[in-house]
C-alpha cells in the first residue's frame, strides 16, 4: 500500500487546490496514468501516478487546498514482489545481452503479463492513458475528509470546464453535450448564464459569496500570487514610465504582407509579433533593459538570452508565461511560439516552469481599447513595455496635411536601479523607430 503525496511541481510550491479526480475508488491504474488535476499559485497542472495498483481511498476532496507534503491518494500495489536492483554492469555486459545480438526482444521479457509488473521507475516518461476499472460494491467513494458519490460514468471536460461547472454549482454528468467533451458553451448554457471569455481574475479563481449585501471573493490562486507580486514589485523597485505616440502604418502594411506570405500560412500574424521582433532587436543597443537586480549579491545580472514574457488574460486571470531565447529565434519561429503560448495560456495549461525565468514583458492592454498605461514589473526583471491601442487617428504628415494614420502609444517602465534615464529612452526610441519603418530592423 502506498500513499502519494502532493508535491512540489514548481519552483518553491507550498499549497494547492485539489481541482478535478481522474479516477475514482476501485480504479485500475499504471505509472504515469493522470490521477488527479491540481491548482497552483501559478496554473493547473496535471500529476501522474507514481505507483501502479488498485485506487483504495482519495483522501482529498476536490476543492479543498492542501499543504505540499500531504497524502492526497492510497493506492494498492500489485502483490507482486519488486525485482532486485541490477547490479553495475560494463559494456560487455550489454554487448552480450540478447537484445543487442539480435535476438527477438520476446526473448527478454519476464513471464509475468503487462497487468502484474511492478514498475519502480517513477517519473514522466510515456503515459499510458488506459484505465482499467473492477465492480464496485459501493456507489460511494472512500474519502476520508467526506463521502463523495460517485457516478458510473465520468463526464469529459477540459479542467478549466470543470473550474467553471464547479463554480456554477453545476454536475458535469447532467450537462447535454453535442461531443464526447463538454464545452465551456454548454455549461453557460445549461446554466442559463454567459459568462465573458476573459472574465477579472478574482471571478476565474473563487466563487463569490454574500454576506450582509457585500460580495466576498476568497483571494487564492492566481489572484492571491499576482498581488503579492505586484506589492513586492512595486515596493521594491522604483518604477519610472515613459510614453511615444507613434505612426505604426508601415507596420500595419507589413502585417497585411506576412499574412498573405505562404512562409507564415498557419501562424499567428498580429502587430504585437512585431512590436516583440523590435524589443528583441532594440536590446542589442540596450542591453541593461534585459538585465535583474540581485540584491543579495549586490550585482546588476545582464541576462545571455531574451526570455519574452507575454502577459495573457484567461479565465484563470492574469499570466506571464514567456519565450525562451526569443532573441535567436526568426520571424516564422518567434510567430509559432506566439501562437502555441496563448492557446496553452488560454486552455489553463500554462506550467510553472513556463511562467518562470522571465526577462522581459510585454503587455498588449490595447485589445481592451486601452490607449496608455502605467505597467508594474514582474519582479526580477528591470522593463516592461504596454502596446496602447492601435486605431485610425487625424496625423500632421510631413507636408504638414492632416492625414489618417494607423496610431498607438508604447508605454515602457523600467527600474531606475538598473536602467537610467537614458538608456530606458534610447530603447524606448528603438522600439518606436522600428514600428515607424519595419526597414529599420535591417541597422539593428
Amino acid at each position: 500500500m502506498n500513499e502519494f503525496k502532493l508535491p512540489d511541481v514548481g519552483e518553491g510550491l507550498t499549497e494547492a487546490e485539489v481541482v478535478t479526480w481522474k479516477v475514482a475508488v476501485g480504479d485500475v491504474i499504471k505509472v504515469n496514468d493522470i490521477i488527479v488535476d491540481i491548482e497552483t499559485a501559478k496554473s493547473i497542472v496535471e500529476l501522474p501516478s507514481p505507483y501502479e495498483g488498485t485506487v483504495e481511498a482519495l483522501l482529498v476532496a476536490e476543492g479543498q487546498t492542501v499543504d505540499v507534503g500531504t497524502p492526497i491518494i492510497r493506492i494498492t500495489t500489485a502483490d507482486v514482489a519488486a525485482p532486485q536492483p541490477p547490479t553495475a554492469m560494463t559494456a560487455g555486459d550489454f554487448a552480450s545481452m540478447p537484445e543487442f545480438v539480435g535476438a527477438p526482444p520476446e526473448a527478454t521479457k519476464p513471464d509475468l503479463p503487462d497487468e502484474k509488473r511492478q514498475s519502480v521507475l517513477v517519473g514522466y516518461g510515456p503515459r499510458n492513458t488506459s484505465t482499467k476499472r473492477r465492480a464496485r460494491k459501493s456507489a460511494v467513494a472512500s474519502v476520508d475528509t467526506e463521502r463523495v458519490p460517485q457516478r458510473s460514468v465520468r463526464a469529459l471536460a477540459k479542467p478549466p470546464v470543470r473550474k467553471l461547472a464547479k463554480d456554477l454549482g453545476i454536475d458535469l454528468d447532467s450537462v447535454p453535450a453535442a461531443g464526447e467533451i463538454i464545452t465551456r458553451a454548454e455549461v453557460e448554457a445549461f446554466a442559463g448564464v454567459r459568462t465573458d471569455a476573459t472574465p477579472t481574475a478574482a471571478a476565474a479563481v473563487a466563487p463569490p459569496r454574500e454576506r450582509d449585501g457585500d460580495v466576498r471573493i476568497p483571494i487564492k490562486g492566481v489572484r492571491k500570487m499576482t498581488a503579492e507580486a505586484m506589492v513586492s514589485s512595486a515596493f521594491t523597485a522604483p518604477h519610472v514610465t515613459e510614453w511615444v505616440t507613434l505612426d505604426v502604418s508601415r507596420t500595419m502594411d507589413l502585417v497585411a504582407q506576412l499574412k498573405s506570405d505562404d512562409r507564415f500560412a498557419g501562424l499567428r500574424i498580429s502587430p504585437l509579433l512585431i512590436v516583440a521582433r523590435a524589443v528583441c532587436l532594440a536590446m542589442r543597443r540596450t542591453p541593461e533593459i534585459n538585465s535583474t537586480w540581485d540584491e543579495s549579491a549586490q550585482e546588476i545580472v545582464l541576462k545571455s538570452s531574451v526570455n519574452l514574457g507575454i502577459a495573457a488574460a484567461t479565465p484563470r486571470g492574469l499570466v506571464v508565461p514567456n519565450i525562451v531565447g526569443a532573441d535567436q529565434m526568426s520571424l516564422p519561429d518567434l510567430a509559432e511560439a506566439f501562437g502555441a503560448l496563448i492557446a496553452t495560456a488560454r486552455d489553463g495549461k500554462t506550467q510553472p516552469a513556463q511562467m518562470s525565468g522571465g526577462s522581459f514583458t510585454i503587455t498588449n492592454i490595447g485589445v481592451f481599447g486601452i490607449d496608455a498605461g502605467t505597467p508594474i514589473l514582474n519582479p526580477g526583471e528591470a522593463g516592461i513595455l504596454a502596446v496602447g491601442a492601435i486605431n485610425k487617428r487625424p496625423w500632421v504628415g510631413d507636408d504638414d496635411e492632416i492625414v489618417a494614420r494607423w496610431v498607438t502609444t508604447l508605454a515602457l517602465s523600467f527600474d531606475h536601479r538598473v536602467v537610467d534615464g537614458e538608456q530606458g529612452s534610447r530603447f524606448l526610441a528603438d522600439v518606436a523607430a522600428i514600428l515607424r519603418n519595419p526597414a529599420m530592423a535591417l541597422t539593428y
